[in-house]
């Protein structure tokens, strides 16, 4: 079960993903003791944000619409919470920005206390002009890595969204920039519901983000055609909830994943269990390493 990713040693191929029970050191702490390889936090900016109002959720079928507006207490106090963190498994600070300037000062800031830094330049629901509007430029994404690079010696991943013409295009540009690794997918969308009863939006914000297992299969999608084209590791997220999901995206590129919308219904447990239907995978088909099976789907 053990990997090497860029550099990073982690004891299985699953990290907490953004935004899903990381805005605390205890929450972080709880997925590491729950069996993820590594957690990542939720993504934070320089200054603070309260975010939409609610309602930020709504539940549909195949997974979860969330506008929630990267709520965040800013990167003084978010730094107070990676001091906590008990360091039994590697952490990645997920940051956002306006601009290069502001990704720069965030990740040189809290780069002694984090692993690596993932840069979220793809949430579709963001305010203050960060979010997709960056990821959807594959020049302002590659300037902004660059600046990054630039200002910090830890390794960087950069966070891609799928609602783009081509994302084969912004992951060249990233890695072009410096990044060293890419990971894929943000949430898909906007997309948003109504209510029957008053037709009216029921998110505050009235479209968001959707994450969950409908969208698996563009997530899934989005690693193939991207492995082809890079040379960087890969991570994939997006509607994973068993091993066999794990497997898809390991066959189709990744080195490694995140789990988060299916917390929610199969609790911190899922870690656990995920790794193990993995390594009971791997003994039966005669695998003795993750990177053996990376990208096979390439092959057939």
């Amino acid at each position: 079960m053990e990997i090497e990713f860029c550099g990073i040693k982690m004891e299985n191929p699953t990290m907490l993903a953004a935004g899903i029970l990381g805005s605390t050191a205890s929450s972080l702490n709880w997925a590491a003791k729950s069996g993820a390889g590594a957690v990542v936090t939720k993504s934070f900016g320089l200054n603070s944000n309260k975010g939409y109002s609610n309602p930020t959720t709504v539940e549909v079928t195949g997974g979860v619409i969330n506008a929630i507006g990267l709520s965040n207490p800013g990167v003084e106090n978010f730094e107070k919470e990676l001091k906590k963190l008990d360091g039994t498994v590697p952490a990645v600070a997920s940051i956002y920005g306006a601009n290069p300037d502001e990704f720069s000062k965030i990740a040189s800031q809290i780069q002694e206390d984090v692993d690596a830094v993932e840069l979220n330049v793809s949430c579709p629901h963001a305010m203050s002009g960060c979010g997709a509007a960056i990821g959807q430029d594959p020049l302002l994404t590659s300037t902004i890595v660059s600046a990054v690079k630039e200002s910090v010696n830890i390794p960087v991943f950069v966070k891609l969204t799928p609602n783009v013409t081509d994302i084969v295009e912004v992951a060249l540009s990233a890695e072009d920039a410096g990044a060293d690794a890419l990971t894929l997918i943000n949430s898909l969308g906007p997309g948003m519901r109504i209510d029957i009863k008053t037709g009216k939006p029921i998110l505050s914000n009235r479209f968001g983000g959707m994450s969950g297992p409908a969208i698996k299969p563009v997530a899934v999608r989005c690693v193939y055609d991207v492995f082809d084209a890079v040379d960087i590791p890969l991570i994939g997220v997006g509607g994973i909830r068993n091993y066999e999901d794990v497997l898809e995206f390991i066959y189709a590129g990744a080195n490694c994943v995140q789990i988060g919308t299916s917390i929610m219904y199969e609790g911190m447990e899922i870690f656990g269990k995920v790794v193990e239907g993995l390594d009971g995978f791997m003994k039966e088909m005669g695998y003795k390493k993750l990177e053996e099976m990376v990208g096979i789907a390439h092959k057939q």
